[in-house]
């Protein structure tokens, strides 16, 4: 259960660091877990590559609309050479495990539920939390790309609007390795932009394009604006759907894995526009 003081803070700055909130074997079972897939995935069935600043254009609408559903793996952009050829081995060229592995991996529902991580969903303010979607982030060695300012909201829009993205730490998180950086107090601020569905007959990828739409013109933070998290791991982050934030490529020698959560409120309206579905997939919340 969160303090009055923490609770307070979460309202003040739109985010919460809460150490320690996961044991060791907890991190290191689902990290383990997150690697066993990797090692299973079929690299030649599909060569689909996660951008956050071009998502269309990079992803195959179809493989990434599926994931919604299923557990599907996207490499980085840096993955691949002129021919098309993996260049490194699919550990170190995997950008993220996505989406529904909360439900579907017998590891991450355990990891994804329990009555700690309801307490601070209510503490939050979540008072009917949804499940919609889980991430193994990867951001491997040498290559892990660059995540640029962003909101949450963006992705899973409700109205009115309810996101919050909880994430966990599985590795140590350092300004070398891509940590996370925040502007505290941003999520006062509009929403930018929104990414979602428009009809497109025309396409190959069942009548569905995905677009991100600008909705206002306020510039993204700077550096200078904003805190890096450089946590250890274990760490839980909480952080409204409205909050900027943005996380450096991770050029070191190291990984900094770590897997997210986001849920919404199921008193608001979940736009049928949202990249996001889940017709047979049923929702819960953290319990």
């Amino acid at each position: 259960m969160l303090t009055p003081h923490q609770q307070a803070q979460y309202q003040a700055e739109g985010c919460l660091v809460l150490p320690g909130f996961k044991r060791a074997a907890e991190v290191a079972a689902l990290r383990e877990r997150a690697l066993a897939l990797i090692d299973a995935f079929d690299a030649g069935r599909h060569r689909a590559v996660f951008a956050t600043d071009d998502q269309a254009r990079k992803t195959s609408t179809a493989t990434f609309l599926a994931s919604a559903e299923g557990i599907e793996c996207f490499f980085e952009e840096g993955a691949f050479d002129g021919d098309g050829r993996l260049v490194r081995d699919k550990a170190g060229a995997i950008n993220k495990i996505g989406h529904a592995l909360h439900d579907l991996d017998p590891v991450a529902r355990a990891f994804s539920h329990g009555p700690a991580l309801a307490a601070v969903a209510a503490g939050v303010g979540l008072v009917a939390p949804q499940v919609w979607q889980s991430m193994v982030i990867c951001k491997p060695p040498a290559i892990g790309g660059e995540v640029h300012w962003h909101q949450d909201a963006s992705f899973l829009h409700t109205a009115p609007e309810s996101v919050v993205g909880f994430w966990f730490a599985l590795e140590d998180a350092t300004r070398d390795n891509g940590c996370l950086w925040v502007q505290p107090g941003g999520h006062r601020g509009p929403l930018r932009e929104r990414f979602g569905r428009v009809p497109s007959p025309t396409t190959a990828d069942g009548g569905v394009a995905l677009t991100m739409q600008t909705l206002d013109a306020t510039p993204w933070p700077t550096l200078d604006q904003a805190v890096p998290l450089e946590v250890p791991a274990g760490t839980l982050v909480v952080f409204d759907g409205l909050l900027p934030h943005c996380s450096a490529p991770n050029r070191s020698d190291r990984s900094r894995m770590a897997y997210t959560l986001h849920a919404t409120d199921g008193r608001a309206a979940y736009s049928p526009l949202n990249w996001l579905q889940r017709p047979t997939l049923p929702l819960r919340g953290f319990d």
